[in-house]
């Protein structure tokens, strides 16, 4: 099969080692003589579990004719398990419209491209594509969050991109066209796709109730470490009924707390207890309202219920990770943990149960550690049954 390439790929590629993101839109990077790079990162995503301490990152020049900015440099790709995933999304309708032209998009053979940068009424779509029945409005989408043999997209929330399926949705069912959107999976190693209902309920409720006006398409691509790729022959599965089902304000959390300095902490009638500077992590569940816990969680309290609200007066929750399930988890995430983590202190959040404890605690930040997110994704990226 013939391996496409992107235009922009001309010039040389830079391989250098992931450092730190200093924000959303830079990372700095070093190569392996030492000289360092700041990289402009187009992609607002979280990428937590992409962009860990030394993973390969590509980098690219910016052409002397383009538009100037802070950094010379751009990252277009990092490694993940020794191949390429692509990180610029702008270059992803690039991608489509090779893909397109190629006839390389399920369901869209027969379509030709008729512009990019669609306006109609008060709304803008990537691409205009027309076949014998019609035009066609087709919206893109990139999708770097994979794990476990499914994909998932957003990996953070996304109201602009829930506001152009609602605005497809309504295109199709007022006006005499057909709309598609096509989510290009960068990679070829998953077998189902999923909006991801742990990161943004919103978008995957959207999804949900416009699957019958809409036709969702996500095509799986493998990298070649040129930076060449190759398009799937079909779509990914979309498990609708599973969606549906686990799509609910319930199930587990597993929060991540920085306590800056050794000190002592009364935790209710666990006594008064020493805990050391350090990285902790929580598990915990909400039957009902999994939102509004994670909140609560998040804000300084007065009013103390539960042993993680007497650590957290004094420890910041510096991220949380919510996995809505239909099943009862919180004890099986535990049993993970305890798998990864030292266990600091008995029975703290498990007086309800057998577990030995439900608090863990690291020296290292869990966030930057690939067998965290390996975890993660075990239970939020759950096969559908």
């Amino acid at each position: 099969m013939t391996a496409y390439t992107l235009p922009h790929f001309d010039t040389p590629l830079i391989h250098a080692r992931f450092i730190e993101r200093p924000n959303r839109f830079l990372l700095r990077c070093a190569d392996d003589s030492g000289r360092e790079y700041l990289a402009f990162l187009p992609n607002p995503g979280r990428l937590t579990e992409l962009m860990l301490p030394d993973v390969p990152v590509y980098l690219i020049k910016r052409p002397p004719s383009a538009t100037e900015r802070a950094t010379d440099y751009t990252a277009i790709a990092v490694d993940r398990d020794g191949s390429p995933v692509m990180l610029h999304t702008h270059l992803c309708n690039d991608m489509a419209e090779i893909l397109l032209r190629k006839k390389k998009v399920p369901g869209l053979e027969k379509a030709e491209v008729i512009r990019r940068e669609v306006k109609y009424g008060r709304s803008r779509f990537d691409f205009l594509l027309e076949d014998k029945k019609g035009e066609i409005y087709l919206e893109v989408k990139s999708c770097t969050l994979f794990g476990n043999g499914i994909a998932m997209f957003p990996d953070a929330v996304t109201e602009r991109g829930t506001r152009h399926l609602l605005e497809l949705a309504h295109l199709a069912d007022e006006g005499d066209f057909r709309c598609s959107v096509l989510f290009v999976v960068q990679t070829d190693t998953v077998r189902y796709f999923m909006p991801d209902y742990h990161t943004d309920p919103v978008f995957s409720e959207t999804m949900l109730k416009t699957r019958e006006s809409l036709d969702y398409i996500p095509l799986p691509v493998s990298w070649n470490r040129d930076l060449s790729f190759l398009p799937g022959k079909a779509p990914l599965e979309i498990p609708w009924d599973y969606v549906e089902k686990e799509n609910q304000d319930r199930g587990a959390y597993l929060l991540v707390l920085e306590l800056k300095k050794d000190c002592r902490i009364t935790i209710g009638a666990l006594g008064e207890i020493s805990f050391k500077a350090g990285y902790y992590l929580y598990a915990g569940s909400a039957l009902g309202k999994l939102s509004a816990r994670v909140a609560r969680h998040k804000r300084p309290l007065k009013r103390f219920h539960w042993h993680i609200d007497y650590l957290r007066q004094k420890a910041k929750v510096v991220d949380a990770f919510p996995i809505r399930s239909s099943e009862d988890i919180e004890c099986l995430l535990a049993q993970d943990l305890r798998k990864l983590y030292e266990q600091p202190v008995l029975a703290f959040g498990s007086s309800d149960c057998s577990c030995p404890t439900h608090l863990f605690r690291s020296d290292r930040y869990p966030v930057h550690e690939t067998a965290f997110h390996a975890l993660v994704q075990r239970w939020r990226m759950r096969p559908p049954k």
